[in-house]
């Protein structure tokens, strides 16, 4: 966590607070631009970071932090190139405007309603401006990707410490410990050396092999330097239950008991564990600085990191809460209230903040009972990657087996899995072919025109009285405007609407959308998937609703495929059970009532219980009483399913 005063984390937990956010941008040429909450479009800026992926805890790892903003501004987008940005929060600790209740220790100001607390939220380098009308469209990430550089330094010894030092002289970041630091920790005043025979590309992987000697993870902190950083287990703060929007967590602790590490001397996967070894198991890979040296050497090394990571004694888990701009990746906290369990901890692996929105906070983990479940799970990828040729494009295909009724609910319609031997792109296709049955709406008009009355003959007995006319019927032919309502019944339109999910997260803003009459359609999909992960299962699936009517997928009616490089796909059956369930309302009782009377709420309670290859049974039961819609009166009802 950043360091702020206590009057910080106070205002920061109350349930109103003012604050507002600033920013300066830093041209190569040195010229400035300052702007401020009014510049700032709503709702268009975040930053986000992280230091695992988005399924366990690693070690090593050297993610960038990424921001992204929309101002209202005319800055000439072409001069923003490699610019800097930098973001500072304010918040009102306190409503005095006393100047002796400033505390020295931290970025405290007197305005004019109060004494405000800044705190920095990074600097980043602009990757890409984008020009509207009115508005600049920014992305930048911070230096981490400074280290993107080819590293030739294979025959690099010295500790770890010197390697740090290589990496951020020859790409020009600082770094934020002293010697002194490094050296003190565990592994940190060991002598290390580049194994000849490695994957080594640029300064950034340098990065990764050194975090995992030493037992933490690297990242660009809010001064826009590379920092150390190990998971702990001292809580920093308590979330309560009032300050989150919502959250889930996790019914089992991530904990690790072992470590395993590949020596490429003798190509055996070293094992070392602690004492009951029950928990996961930290796969370190083929390390190169854990190449060489005495067993007993590498031993001290493993046994160091193995110390380091058997601290993680973390329930995973995700929340939207108020925001507390100084949290950090990394940092430990307590939840409290709702379905948390305030005698546990868990710890911060990314971490979202929105300009003048929520903050989303994530702690991943796998469970310790599904550790021989991951290793069934990790063969099953290696023997797909086994059948994988270098350079050859792979395709796997997907039909629907059955046929669907989608309505006014996300229904997965396409779920593909795959592998790949290494981090790749690929691209997902998919034609659904859709019968929608829209909805009746009525219509109503109001239907004009004229109306002509004739001319008539005029029935004169006698002659008229001049002073006194007395004509029956009309002479003249009259024109009159008539307005009549209308209203009709015709068939309508549903709009559907379809969503992507990758690795268990929605990708935004892409939703594909048809507004389709009652009849058959077809709509063609496609997604491009980035940054797909190496040796990891990752699922793509797809979601239909439809809103305004029903739409049908018959079988056979729906195909789809995910291709790229190094790929490939499976259909085997992994260990994994996925169960979906859908009630809709039931009729209770007979005869006249029969079909008046539906229920209103169902609940139901499961238990799994998996013991290799043991048959168990399943069975739901609803007993008690049920309130009915538009009733007040109680009805008793049972059943059982198995």
């Amino acid at each position: 966590m950043y360091p702020v005063s206590s009057a910080f984390l106070q205002a920061v937990q109350e349930n109103t607070r003012k604050y507002y956010w600033t920013g300066k941008i830093t041209t190569k040429n040195g010229v400035v631009y300052n702007f401020d909450a009014e510049d700032i479009v709503k709702g268009s800026g975040s930053i986000f970071s992280q230091c695992c992926g988005s399924t366990e805890i690693e070690l090593g790892t050297v993610y960038s932090a990424e921001m992204g903003i929309t101002l209202l501004s005319d800055i000439d987008r072409y001069t923003l190139e490699d610019a800097l940005v930098k973001l500072t929060y304010h918040l009102r600790i306190s409503q005095s405007r006393d100047s002796a209740d400033l505390d020295e220790d931290y970025d405290q100001t007197v305005e004019s309603d109060g004494i405000y607390e800044a705190i920095p939220m990074g600097v980043f380098e602009v990757s890409e401006a984008n020009r509207t009308v009115k508005c600049l469209e920014l992305k930048a990430y911070d230096y981490m990707l400074r280290f993107e550089k080819d590293f030739n330094g294979f025959e690099t010894v010295g500790k770890a410490y010197d390697f740090i030092h290589l990496c951020c002289e020859a790409c020009h970041v600082e770094f934020a410990s002293t010697q002194a630091d490094i050296e003190a920790m565990p592994n940190g005043d060991t002598g290390l050396s580049i194994y000849t025979d490695n994957d080594i590309e640029t300064y950034r992987d340098v990065l990764y092999y050194v975090g995992q000697v030493l037992g933490g993870f690297f990242c660009i902190n809010r001064e826009g330097k590379l920092e150390l950083r190990k998971y702990g287990n001292t809580s920093l703060m308590t979330v309560a239950g009032r300050h989150r929007f919502s959250s889930s967590f996790s019914d089992f602790i991530t904990r690790y008991t072992a470590v395993s590490s590949t020596n490429m001397r003798t190509e055996i996967a070293e094992y070392y564990h602690l004492d009951p070894d029950d928990g996961l198991t930290m796969n370190l890979g083929v390390n190169p600085l854990l190449q060489f040296g005495l067993e007993e050497t590498r031993r001290e090394l493993c046994e160091n990191i193995l110390a380091d990571i058997s601290v993680i004694d973390y329930v995973p888990f995700d929340s939207d809460t108020i925001g507390n701009p100084a949290l950090d990746i990394g940092d430990v906290l307590t939840f409290v209230g709702g379905q948390a369990d305030e005698n546990q901890i868990s710890a911060i692996t990314s971490n979202q903040v929105k300009i003048y929105g929520k903050q989303t906070l994530k702690g991943v983990g796998k469970n310790p009972r599904l550790a021989q479940a991951k290793s069934k799970n990790d063969k099953n990828i290696s023997g797909l990657l086994s059948q994988i040729e270098a350079g050859k494009i792979g395709i796997h295909t997907f039909t629907n087996a059955s046929a669907f009724t989608v309505r006014n609910q996300d229904t997965k319609i396409i779920s593909i899995e795959f592998a790949t031997s290494e981090d790749n792109h690929a691209q997902f296709f998919g034609q659904v072919i859709v019968d929608v049955d829209a909805d009746e709406v009525t219509r109503t008009a109001t239907a004009t025109g004229n109306v002509t009355i004739p001319s008539v003959p005029v029935d004169e007995p006698e002659p008229l009285d001049p002073d006194n006319p007395d004509v029956i019927g009309n002479t003249e032919e009259q024109t009159v405007a008539v307005e009549l309502p209308v209203s009709w019944t015709e068939d309508g339109y549903a709009d559907v609407i379809f969503s992507f999910e990758f690795n268990n997260q929605m990708i935004p803003i892409h939703y594909p959308q048809e507004h389709w009459c009652s009849g058959r359609h077809t709509i063609l999909l496609y997604y491009p998937i980035e940054n797909v992960m190496a040796n990891f299962t990752n699922t793509f699936n797809v979601y239909m609703r439809c809103t305004g009517g029903s739409a049908t997928v018959d079988t056979g009616f729906c195909i789809a495929s995910i291709s790229g490089q190094s790929m490939g796909a499976d259909a085997a059956w992994d260990g994994k059970i996925e169960v979906e369930e859908y009630v809709e309302r039931f009729p209770i009782g007979t005869g006249n009532l029969a079909g008046r009377l539906r229920g209103v709420g169902f609940t139901e309670s499961t238990l799994w219980e998996i013991d290799e290859l043991v048959k168990r049974s399943y069975s739901d039961t609803k007993s008690g009483r049920s309130s009915i819609g538009g009733f007040a009166v109680q009805v008793d009802v049972s059943g059982s399913n198995s």
